[in-house]
């Protein structure tokens, strides 16, 4: 995707104060080809702990990306609830941190996410901000296998602190 096409297909990037969101997660280190899977088995599995726990799924679902090297992603995947939740099978009590963050809605398939986030990368360094390491994403529409990829949205949410 070319930085014009990457532009077109996101909102304007801000600045955002947000609070501490209380969350359910399944975190691991995965390779990239495997990622599909990590997702698939993660969604199928934290419903079912959320709602055996008598919790409820407050929002969208979210993967947090906590590093990166060639040859695995360290994630972390889960959804927004309204309490902390015992660990049970891979599932855990985690949360999305409060604090500063630049924001952009991505708005395409998801093969477009990459050029999305370095477009927030250079807006953050325009603004004269440094880019904490942790960051993550927001599906706020939930993606079907018969569906227009155009039609998705991706909220990218990263943390910065003042240079």
């Amino acid at each position: 995707m070319t930085d014009d096409l990457a532009a077109a297909s996101t909102a304007d990037p801000e600045l955002l104060d947000v609070p501490e969101v209380t969350t359910a997660v399944i975190r691991d280190r995965v390779p990239p080809a495997g990622l599909r899977d990590f997702f698939d088995r993660s969604f199928r599995i934290l419903p079912e702990v959320v709602a055996g726990q008598g919790a409820t799924i407050e929002g969208p679902a979210f993967c947090v990306y906590r590093a990166e090297s060639d040859a695995t992603l360290d994630l972390e995947v889960g959804f927004a609830v309204d309490r902390g939740l015992r660990p049970e099978r891979d599932v855990r009590a985690g949360c999305l941190p409060a604090g500063r963050v630049a924001r952009i809605v991505h708005a395409g398939g998801f093969d477009g996410l990459a050029a999305a986030w370095e477009h927030l990368r250079a807006w953050i360094d325009e603004q004269g901000l440094a880019a904490e390491p942790l960051r993550w994403e927001v599906y706020l529409t939930k993606p079907a296998p018969d569906m227009d990829p155009t039609d998705l949205r991706t909220e990218l949410n990263w943390p910065v602190a003042q240079r």
